[in-house]
């Protein structure tokens, strides 16, 4: 059993340790190829235009996952506009 002193300390560690385990994962460079970032280029035009030139960007998955949310954002905004009465 963990003495209650070295509880805090320990949970303070560990959520530091997590911290960086995730920022290192969110920040690290784009490992595609020219082929593969064409293919997912190619596979994204279905969403738009803007989407497929994104994937072509050398981005990291933070940014990936900030340009996906906003995807989704922008796609509740248009699916719960009201009804334009006029």
């Amino acid at each position: 059993m963990i003495k209650a002193k070295y509880k805090v300390p320990m949970i303070v560690v560990g959520a530091a340790i997590l911290a960086l385990l995730a920022y290192g994962a969110l920040t690290m460079s784009d490992k595609r190829d020219a082929g593969e970032k064409m293919g997912d280029a190619y596979h994204a035009l279905s969403e738009g235009v803007d989407k497929a030139g994104r994937e072509l960007e050398d981005r990291t998955p933070g940014q990936k996952l900030g340009d996906d949310l906003k995807d989704a954002g922008d796609k509740i905004n248009d699916n719960t506009q009201p009804p334009d009465n006029h």
